[in-house]
């Protein structure tokens, strides 16, 4: 998309502008995020997932016709403004679910996620200029001759208008706030006995200490810093590695890159997805019984480092290729049915099963973690839309750090690990010192906190012993 826009005149910087195109959803994003997650803890859940749905499909569309970089850019940013059913999704789920089965609802939302990035991307690949790639269908389109890139955006818009009408009829509020009002106030008349001032007071303390409005530090304990931090580096990582795979897998093969087609981009897109289905609702579960959410997580970002120091290897091997057949491996793949293309489809299951595992296990769990470090079920759309605060900063940064260290380790030929490598090499490296902060996370992260609008912890060594107290409180 970004090459049909005549932006750029060495091929060597599309990852750059496409870089920019992607961080822009981002940046209203980042502005709005938090206040979507507040507004939601004050008139309700329902509201915010209607609007937010709404606005993807008017942005969805609006996105197909662009004509123009500048115009996609504004609408990108337009589309991050209507983010709030992404932030408000996780204090439902933990809302509507208990203690028994709080992990697998809240694991459904990360393959929900996953599932929609391959899908969609491989809605994109497939159904992007449909006259050129299918002319016996769209042959005769005006509309898809003059905007290219307006199907895939218009199925984006039917799923969204989709969402709107069922939510409308059947999506209930999950918010409940109760309101603590003073027993002793109303027992208390001209009527009834009196009792001990002291025993009022010690009532009213009670009361007050569970109705008072926490403040910011008193909401952003060590643990929930630590859980934040952990989580704005895997996500930098992940948006690294979501951007810059489609650009290596298209980059030719003498740059570093695969070589490959849309198409058979769009292929091991759609392979990721069904490696998801596989992961989410058979291998998680027994890993989260097994090892806990929290040791799931730390696992998740290991496993993600091993992919992004491994997965450029590839180009390896399909530089062989094109020296052994003298054509492009991507536009010829159908036609090499050699030892060599099996074993290099062969690395890429492997290599999307240590990612899909990676993304399952970090994502999940943290989703898991963030809900539970929240000290009081009202303050779930704040600690959520901060979160999604951090993620969309990553998610801004992350595409155009890769996008300008992938232009500028193709462009010069320095050895292992400053060649094509870098970004990759980088983003393991960063995953392994996260995975080294987590082991300060204290294990209380593994109980839902909020579950009776108890205090967090306060102090991670001391944080199951609190959590246990203020269940007794």
């Amino acid at each position: 998309m970004v090459k049909d826009f005549d932006i750029v005149h060495d091929p060597k910087d599309i990852s750059l502008y496409a870089g920019i195109l992607l961080t822009s959803y981002h940046f209203l994003r980042i502005l709005t995020v938090m206040y979507w997650g507040i507004l939601s803890d004050r008139i309700g859940r329902r509201p915010v997932v209607l609007f937010g749905l709404l606005g993807d499909l008017l942005t969805f569309a609006l996105f197909g016709i662009s004509k123009s970089f500048t115009w996609a850019v504004v609408v990108r940013c337009l589309n991050g403004l209507f983010t709030g059913s992404s932030v408000v999704v996780k204090p439902m789920a933990a809302e509507i679910s208990d203690d028994t089965n709080r992990a697998r609802v809240m694991a459904m939302l990360p393959l929900m996620w996953h599932l929609g990035t391959m899908i969609g991307g491989a809605i994109g690949g497939l159904l992007v200029d449909p006259v050129e790639n299918y002319p016996w269908l769209f042959g005769n389109s005006a509309l898809f001759r003059e905007y290219p890139y307006l199907l895939p955006c218009l199925v984006g818009s039917s799923i969204s208008l989709f969402g709107l009408v069922l939510g409308f009829f059947k999506l209930e509020e999950t918010l409940i706030v109760k309101k603590n009002t003073s027993s002793v106030d109303e027992a208390v008349s001209e009527t009834t006995p009196l009792v001990s001032e002291a025993q009022r007071e010690e009532g009213q303390c009670q009361i007050d200490s569970r109705s008072k409005p926490l403040s910011k530090l008193d909401i952003l304990t060590p643990a929930v810093i630590r859980v934040l931090a952990t989580n704005t580096i895997v996500c930098l990582a992940i948006a690294m590695h979501n951007q810059l795979y489609p650009i290596f897998a298209a980059t030719d093969v003498a740059d570093g890159g695969l070589g490959m087609d849309a198409r058979t981009i769009g292929y091991t897109l759609m392979l990721g997805g069904i490696l998801v289905v596989y992961l989410q609702l058979f291998v998680y579960p027994n890993d989260v019984r097994k090892r806990g959410t929290l040791n799931c997580y730390r696992h998740g970002i290991l496993w993600l480092a091993v992919f992004g120091t491994t997965f450029p290897f590839l180009s390896i091997l399909a530089k062989s290729i094109e020296n052994t057949t003298g054509s492009s491996f991507g536009l010829h793949l159908a036609q090499l049915p050699t030892l060599k293309v099996f074993f290099f489809w062969l690395f890429i299951v492997v290599e999307f099963y240590i990612r899909m595992h990676g993304d399952i296990l970090a994502f999940t769990s943290v989703n898991i973690i963030a809900i539970n470090v929240a000290p009081r079920r009202n303050y779930l759309g704040f600690i959520t839309g901060l979160q999604n605060q951090l993620n969309s900063i990553t998610f801004m940064i992350g595409p155009l750090i890769s996008g300008y260290l992938w232009s500028w380790s193709i462009k010069h030929s320095f050895y292992y690990p400053f060649n094509s490598h870098f970004v990759w090499v980088l983003s393991g490296v960063a995953l392994v010192a996260c995975w080294c902060m987590t082991l300060s996370i204290p294990e209380s992260v593994n109980i839902f906190a909020s579950g009776s609008d108890n205090q967090n912890q306060s102090e991670p060594d001391n944080g199951a012993r609190a959590t246990r107290s203020e269940n007794r409180d």
